[in-house]
């Protein structure tokens, strides 16, 4: 089983990777966003560093990825495609230029040719207010003064990533459009635990 995990920034990625990989006894992919020294760069100045930080975080991602590319049981707190939606959101909002984007449109398509694909696309699906709060709550210095940007971030996200699925074409069977309200619940983990594996038994029919 391989799973990959898309949301919005504050949906909860890491935190339900982790979750999921204690679950299944999965090895785990965690994109090292803190550790990142382009992200407090973008914060400061998004053009600038924009196609610096997308091309950083693709190549990280990418080597985590290929390193775990022939385990059996793997839960991905990124993906490829989850990159891509912060580029098509940063042209979106007139921050990375057409080339800019066609660029690392270039390099995730190269970098997707040599990885094979999750079994199950997982996108978090949260309501704004939920993913505001989440963001303050985790306090994180570097997205303290970002109302504007994640406004637009998450009035959007969801149309691009359903763009993004169609442009790659990746079959509605393989994503699960999963809402969650509080994953540290015993009840809500248990159904969210009982959607992935219907969806996995539905792969295999």
């Amino acid at each position: 089983m391989r799973i990959g995990i898309i949301g919005p920034i504050g949906s909860g990625k890491s935190t339900l990777s982790r979750k999921l990989a204690d679950y299944y006894k999965a090895d785990l992919v965690e994109e090292p966003v803190e550790k990142n020294e382009f992200l407090p760069l973008f914060y400061q100045d998004k053009e600038m560093f924009a196609l610096l930080s997308q091309n950083a975080f693709y190549s990280s991602l990418f080597l985590l990825m290929w390193r775990t590319k022939d385990l059996p049981n793997v839960i991905c707190d990124s993906t490829l495609f989850s990159n891509l939606v912060f580029t098509e959101l940063l042209r979106l909002e007139g921050i990375m230029s057409a080339m800019e984007v066609a660029l690392t449109y270039a390099i995730a398509d190269e970098h997707l040719k040599r990885l094979p694909d999750v079994d199950i696309h997982l996108v978090i699906v949260r309501e704004q207010d939920q993913l505001f709060e989440n963001v303050r709550r985790r306090g994180r210095e570097i997205e303290k003064d970002q109302e504007d940007y994640l406004k637009f971030h998450y009035a959007n996200y969801y149309d691009v990533l359903r763009r993004i699925f169609k442009a790659y074409k990746v079959p509605e069977k393989k994503i699960l459009w999963l809402p969650i309200n509080d994953m540290e619940q015993p009840l809500e983990f248990a159904d969210i635990i009982h959607k992935i594996e219907a969806k996995f038994a539905s792969l295999n029919q």
